[in-house]
C-alpha cells in the first residue's frame, strides 16, 4: 500500500487541502511537505483529487503490464462496470476490440465478479441470517473498518470483491492466464498486491487512456445490449442493492456512499443504535462512477448515473457461481501504532499554540483538522506543526508587527485607495499632535495632510522616496517616503520628524550668516584704516619730496 500513492515534494506548497479532505486525518507535515502515513490511510484518493498543485500521483502500472504481455502467456483484463460512464458510448465489444491491439488476450467485465458476490450476499443474509452486513466490494470502507473500527470487522461480509472474484473465475477457466484490472479507483492497486497473484496488475483509466493515445488507437462509440448484465449497476450508489433481490426476512437494505456518512454509519452500530441491516458502503460519492480516477476528474453523476442504467439489463450474468469456500475472504485488524497523549500533554501542546482557554479554541479547520485538540494530538504524533494554526500565525504575524509599528520612531500612515486613513502609529500621531487614532481612522486623508502628493503617488504608481518637506500646520519639517502597494492597492507613507535637525541646520546657517556679516564689517574697517593710512603716507611722502628738492636747488646755488 505504501507505493500506491506517490508523493511529488518539490510540487507540495504547504497548502493544507489534502489534510482538510482526507476523511481520516493520514497526512503529516514535515519540512513544509505532506507526506501520507500509510498505515493509516484507507487509500480514498482524496487528497490525489484536491492536491492543486498535482503532488500526489498514482503508481504507474503500465511497464508492469507491458512486462505480463511479454511472457507469452494469455493476459486477460477484468474491466471495472464504471468503464461505460468513463468512456461514453464505448460497450464492452469496442473495449475488447481496442485492448486486444495492446496486445491482450482478452476483455470481460468484472460485472461478472459482481454476480457472484451478491449471490453470495444473498445466500449470507438468508442462511447465516447475519445480525448486520456490511458489503466488502470497496477495499477502502475495508480498510477504514480493519483500522479505525475493529469491533466492526465482525459485520463486514467476509466475501472477496467483485474484482478478485472474477480474476479468480479467469484464472480457473483460461490455462497459465494472468489478469490485469482495469478501473477508477486507487484502493485497487493495493487489494491487487494484496491478492496473493490472483490479480497481476491493476491499471485506472486514465494510464489506460494515455496507452490507446500512445499507440494511436481509437475506441469505436458501439453498444450491443445484452438483458443478462444487470450487475452492470455495481458501480453506482445502491447499485448492489439493485442487483439483489432483498427478499431477506426482517432484514431492512441501506446503501451508503462517501467515507464521512460511512463513518458515521459505524459509530452507530458501534453504539448498537442498529440492528437486521445489509449496508451497501462506498467510499466515493456516487460510489465507484465518482472514483478519484475517473478521467480528468470530473463529475458528471447525473450523467454517468444514466449512461450506467442505460447500460446494464434486467437479468443476472448468465455464469457459474463458485462455492462458499472460493468466495472466502478473512478481514483483520490493522495496527495503526498511534500512540494518544494524556490530557496534560495536549493543555501543553495548545499552550504552544496560544490557546489557554477554551474560548480561545476557535475549532476554524483551517489546518485541517475539525478541532484544536484533534490538531494538538496530530502534533504529539508528530503528523503536525503548530505552525498549521491559521489564527496562531495570523495573531503572531499581527503581534510582531504591532510591535514593530508601535515601536518604531518613524511615523506610518497606511490609506486606502479612496484614500482613507487605514492605520496611523504612536509616531505618526505625534508629529502631527493628535490624540487617539479613533480620531483620523476611516477619515480622507485631507483632513491631517496635503492629498496632492498622494494622489500624485496614486496616479502614477511610482513612489516618492526621502522627501524633505515642512509641514506648515505642525510647524514640523518631515522627511517622508511614500510608496504604493499594487496589490492591496494601498498606499504607505513613513515620516521621519527632522524638525530638530532642520532648526539646528538653520540656527548653522543663521551663525555662518552673522559671523560673515562681522567678517565684511572687520574687512571694510580695515581697509579704510589702510585707506586712510596710505593718504597720509602719500601726504608725508610728497611734502618731504618738496623739501628735499629745495635744499637740492639751494645747494646748487651755492
Amino acid at each position: 500500500m505504501s507505493s500506491s500513492l506517490i508523493l511529488k515534494k518539490s510540487n507540495c506548497k504547504n497548502c493544507y487541502k489534502c489534510i482538510r479532505h482526507c476523511p481520516v486525518k493520514s497526512i503529516r507535515f514535515s519540512g513544509n511537505q505532506a507526506h501520507i502515513i500509510d498505515n493509516e490511510c484507507i487509500l480514498c484518493g482524496h487528497c490525489f483529487v484536491v492536491c492543486p498543485q498535482n503532488a500526489k500521483q498514482i503508481r504507474d502500472e503500465t511497464e508492469k503490464v507491458h512486462v505480463l504481455l511479454q511472457t507469452g502467456d494469455p493476459v486477460v483484463v477484468s474491466l471495472a462496470p464504471s468503464f461505460i460512464a468513463n468512456y461514453e458510448g464505448v460497450g464492452i465489444e469496442s473495449m475488447r476490440e481496442a485492448l486486444k491491439k495492446l496486445g491482450f488476450y482478452d476483455v470481460e467485465e468484472t460485472a461478472i465478479g459482481a454476480t457472484m458476490v451478491k449471490r453470495e450476499y444473498e445466500r449470507m443474509l438468508k442462511e447465516e441470517k447475519r445480525d448486520i452486513l456490511i458489503s466488502s466490494c470497496c477495499h477502502s470502507i475495508n480498510l477504514l473498518i480493519q483500522k479505525y473500527f475493529p469491533n466492526e470487522i465482525q459485520y463486514l461480509a467476509d466475501v472477496v470483491s467483485p474484482m478478485v472474484a472474477h480474476c479468480k473465475d479467469i484464472k480457473k477457466r483460461i490455462p497459465n492466464a494472468k489478469t490485469v484490472f482495469i478501473g477508477p479507483c486507487v484502493a485497487k492497486k493495493d487489494e491487487g498486491e494484496l491478492s496473493d497473484g490472483i490479480v497481476d496488475a491493476v491499471l485506472t483509466f486514465e494510464e489506460l487512456t494515455e496507452w490507446l493515445k500512445r499507440e494511436d488507437i481509437e475506441l469505436k462509440k458501439e453498444i450491443i445490449p445484452d438483458n443478462n448484465s444487470r450487475a452492470r449497476f455495481f458501480p453506482t450508489t445502491g447499485g448492489i442493492l439493485k442487483t439483489m433481490a432483498q427478499d431477506a426476512p426482517g432484514y431492512t437494505y441501506i446503501a451508503l456512499d462517501g467515507v464521512e456518512n460511512c463513518i458515521a454509519a459505524l459509530k452507530d452500530i458501534e453504539s448498537g443504535k442498529i440492528h437486521n441491516c445489509f449496508i451497501e458502503m462506498s467510499a466515493c460519492i456516487g460510489s465507484c462512477i465518482g472514483g478519484p480516477v475517473m478521467e480528468k476528474y470530473r463529475r458528471s453523476p447525473v450523467k454517468d448515473y444514466v449512461s450506467v442504467a442505460n447500460f446494464a439489463g434486467e437479468e443476472d450474468f448468465d455464469v457459474p457461481q463458485p462455492d462458499i469456500v472460493a468466495m472466502k475472504k478473512d478481514f483483520e485488524y490493522i495496527d495503526r501504532e498511534s500512540k494518544m497523549p494524556s490530557e496534560s500533554e495536549i493543555r501543553e501542546i495548545l499552550h504552544q499554540m496560544g490557546k489557554f482557554r477554551p474560548e480561545q479554541e476557535l475549532n476554524c479547520g483551517s489546518c485541517g483538522y475539525d478541532t484544536c485538540r484533534e490538531k494538538a494530538i496530530a502534533i504529539y504524533q508528530g503528523k503536525a506543526e503548530i505552525s498549521m494554526c491559521l489564527p496562531f500565525l495570523k495573531d503572531k504575524a499581527e503581534s510582531f508587527s504591532d510591535t514593530i509599528v508601535k515601536n518604531t520612531p518613524n511615523g506610518l500612515i497606511v490609506l486606502n485607495d479612496k484614500l482613507e486613513v487605514q492605520q496611523i502609529n504612536s509616531a505618526a500621531l505625534n508629529i502631527m499632535n493628535i490624540r487617539y487614532q479613533s480620531d483620523v481612522l476611516g477619515d480622507q486623508v485631507v483632513r491631517i495632510l496635503d492629498p496632492t502628493v498622494f494622489i500624485k503617488v496614486q496616479n502614477t504608481g511610482r513612489g516618492i522616496y526621502n522627501e524633505r518637506v515642512y509641514l506648515a500646520e505642525y510647524k514640523r519639517y518631515v522627511e517622508w517616503t511614500i510608496v504604493p502597494d499594487r496589490e492591496s492597492k494601498m498606499l504607505i507613507c513613513i515620516m521621519r520628524d527632522v524638525t530638530d535637525e532642520e532648526n539646528e541646520r538653520e540656527k548653522k546657517e543663521s551663525i555662518s550668516r552673522q559671523t560673515v556679516e562681522v567678517a565684511d564689517k572687520v574687512v571694510e574697517k580695515q581697509m579704510r584704516i589702510v585707506q586712510e593710512i596710505a593718504s597720509l603716507l602719500g601726504e608725508t611722502a610728497a611734502e618731504t619730496k618738496i623739501a628735499l628738492s629745495k635744499l637740492k636747488e639751494s645747494i646748487s646755488d651755492e
